[in-house]
């Protein structure tokens, strides 16, 4: 075998030209797809996504039970330039705020009531609980963005919270705690609603504790035995609204509602009173979805 002296200098050079070759030939694979890429860190695998769950509705058995819940009475006065609206404008501007309670129906519940031909002041009211006031404000904003929501005027907006009792507890009275517990409502459902603000004046907050369970007991007594045909529930809004207390009324007997209200302007508590009402709001229970399209199916010469 014969040995070829190759100077320093040329081994360099060739070993150069070779590692140039080799690289040329490699890059030359990768890009026919017959080679493998040059190694480096792998990109991170993409991480799977599991499908977003539907929003799940607020238990409204719950929340009407609840204590600390707030509830937002928002009474409107449909504009009458609403009704001359085109029907497939006024129809699409229906279905607008069906999507926007449906969009809230994680945070608040919404009830609705007509009130046109019973409020010169009003066609509708909402009455929204949400565990968080501002979500019940969330969903007030949209809806007045809506194109119903916009030609709607707010008459009357009131806040308030639901609390325990105050006065007629089983500590305090037990009697009248017993009767109140015991009273079941047996007509059948409610058809009518109404809501009436009450403002006490400072002689009231004045007064000892002790003198305010003796008016209340004195106001509660005549009130048992409208319980079968009326159900009431108390919000409480001193520093919320301009006003004390919401009272809120369910009944299929207006009679009988209207009889309660005559003993309550009976009883010496009363004389507390600087507002009553004013407004007293009442209208028929139904679905939002009724009172928005009974309003904008309403014909024109309305």
């Amino acid at each position: 075998m014969i040995s070829i002296l190759v100077p320093r200098r040329h081994r360099l050079q060739l070993g150069l030209a070779a590692a140039m070759s080799l690289a040329l030939a490699g890059t030359a694979l990768t890009q026919q797809g017959g080679g493998m890429p040059a190694p480096g860190p792998m990109p991170p695998a993409p991480m799977a996504t599991a499908p977003m769950a539907p929003m799940a509705s607020i238990d409204r058995a719950k929340i009407l039970t609840d204590l600390g819940v707030f509830g937002d009475f928002a009474v409107y006065k449909l504009r009458p330039e609403y009704a001359m609206l085109p029907a497939a404008d006024r129809k699409a501007a229906a279905a607008e705020v069906l999507a926007v309670v449906a969009k809230h129906k994680d945070k608040v519940i919404v009830d609705a009531y007509l009130t046109r031909g019973f409020d010169a002041k009003s066609d509708y009211f909402l009455r929204v609980h949400a565990y968080d006031l501002a979500a019940a404000q969330k969903f007030l904003t949209d809806f007045r963005a809506t194109k119903f929501g916009s030609y709607s005027d707010v008459t009357e907006n009131l806040v308030g919270i639901t609390k325990g009792l105050n006065y007629i507890t089983k500590q305090k009275s037990e009697t009248l705690n017993a009767g109140l517990f015991a009273a079941t409502y047996t007509d059948p459902a409610p058809r009518y609603a109404i809501m009436i603000p009450v403002k006490k004046n400072a002689e009231w907050w004045n007064m000892t504790p002790e003198q305010r369970l003796k008016e209340i007991e004195v106001h509660t007594a005549p009130t048992l035995q409208y319980l079968v045909n009326v159900k009431r529930k108390l919000y409480h809004s001193t520093g919320l609204s301009d006003t004390d207390f919401i009272t809120y009324f369910e009944t299929n007997d207006l009679g009988a509602f209207n009889n309660l209200l005559i003993a309550l302007a009976q009883v010496p508590e009363n004389k507390y009173h600087v507002r009553w009402g004013n407004p007293t709001v009442l209208g028929t229970i139904q679905s939002i979805d009724s009172v928005v399209n009974t309003l904008s199916d309403a014909d024109r010469s309305m």
